[in-house]
Order: C-alpha cells, then sequence, then structure tokens
C-alpha cells in the first residue's frame, strides 16, 4: 500500500465510486524486488486499487526460487533458516521507506494455514526484520522474513539410520560368532557391499550447498 495524494476525488460527484481497479502503470508505483530470487520474476496480477483518498493498493503473487545456504551438519534432524529479503534499489531511503503491513505473528498464522503439510519440511517459525542496506554510500529500505523450516526425518530414519544400525550389528554378530572363518569374511563382503549402497542412497539424498558434511555422512 502507498498513498499518491494527486489522484483523489470526491465519491458524490462520480456516483458514490469510492475506488477503482487500474493498470499498475497508469500511476506511480514502488518497484521492489527479491534479492534471493534466483530465477525470473513474474506475476500476471499488475493491477492496482485506487481509493478516492489517494490509497493504493497492489496484491502480486510470485513463485519464485530462492538461494539459501544450507547447514546439514545434523541431517536428517537439521533445521534450515533461509530469508526472503524485499529491496527497492532505485530510491534510497530518503525517498522511500518499506514497512510491514502485519507483524510477524500474523504473517505466521497465514503461512501456517496455507502450507502444504504434506512434504518433507515443517514450517516452524517465520520473523521480521526492517534494516537499510549500504550501496554506494547511500541507505536503500530492506524488509527481510527469516523463514525457519524443520526437516522431517521419519523416512531418513526408515531408510538409512535403521538398515545401517542393522548391518552393523550384524557385523559384530558374525564377527564375534562361532562361524568360520571363510563363513565371516564372506558375510563381510556381503556388508561391504550392503554399506555401499547405502552410502550411495545417502549421498544422492544429501544437499550439495554445504560447506561441512553432515555427521551421518562422516
Amino acid at each position: 500500500e502507498w498513498e499518491n495524494p494527486f489522484a483523489t476525488w470526491d465519491p458524490q460527484d462520480f456516483c458514490n465510486i469510492s475506488e477503482v481497479a487500474l493498470p499498475l502503470d497508469t500511476y506511480w508505483s514502488p518497484p521492489v524486488f527479491i534479492i534471493e530470487r534466483v530465477d525470473e520474476q513474474k506475476s500476471d496480477m499488475n493491477y492496482m486499487v485506487l481509493m478516492h483518498n489517494g490509497s493504493c493498493n497492489s496484491t502480486r503473487p510470485f513463485q519464485v526460487t530462492l538461494t539459501c545456504s544450507l547447514i546439514i551438519l545434523k541431517f536428517p534432524f537439521d533445521t534450515q533458516t533461509c530469508n526472503l529479503s524485499i529491496a527497492s534499489f532505485l530510491y534510497p531511503e530518503t525517498d522511500l521507506v518499506m514497512k510491514t503491513r502485519r507483524t510477524a505473528s500474523e504473517s505466521m498464522r497465514d503461512s501456517q494455514s496455507i502450507f502444504l503439510t504434506d512434504g518433507e519440511w515443517k514450517f516452524t517459525n517465520l520473523s521480521i526484520i526492517e534494516s537499510t542496506e549500504m550501496q554506494d554510500d547511500k541507505g536503500y529500505s530492506v524488509i527481510t522474513y527469516e523463514i525457519s523450516m524443520e526437516r522431517r526425518p521419519t523416512l531418513y530414519i526408515l531408510n538409512l539410520i535403521l538398515p545401517t544400525c542393522a548391518l552393523y550389528l550384524l557385523d559384530m554378530a558374525v564377527l564375534f560368532g562361532p562361524s568360520s572363518l571363510e563363513e565371516k569374511i564372506n558375510f563381510q563382503i556381503a556388508i561391504i557391499l550392503g554399506s555401499s549402497m547405502l552410502a550411495v542412497i545417502l549421498n544422492n539424498s544429501l544437499p550439495t550447498s554445504s560447506n561441512k558434511p553432515p555427521v551421518i555422512g562422516t
């Protein structure tokens, strides 16, 4: 939302029309960008609602892919925090100051109501930070949404952790059992092959955007 004092009228003079929907480029609108996006930013709803008092409102849905640094040391029991920063680098803070319309708790409640809960990630927390970013000795208003997501580990426990533990328990049982040396060697080879297959599955499941390998991988 923003104010345009040059676009006002008296509804009584225009058949009690108090608001009108117009193309977004009819009047000035604040150009905003998502800093962390890695794909092209598009929206099909390039319209705005203009109120009789000069108040402008534009709701534009986006589906974007963001870049995020992952810390997978505790995989698959990890919690990731990614930022979604909205800024306008065409106008410095002396000309344009961005403010959030909703509080962090309200945004958290609305996000949880529409979030898909049957995926790998569980939406746990949302915080909002209003800050100023310096570029070329000028300050620009930035709003950052910190999104915390917790991984659901059930699938990894069933497919990786439990089979790995079972293999090593069998390994110790055979190693200290009464079997002959030839049987122990054959079983050890089978253990190595099974562990190698689990390592391949683990390698395909792990994200590659992390500096430290996970404990389970080590």
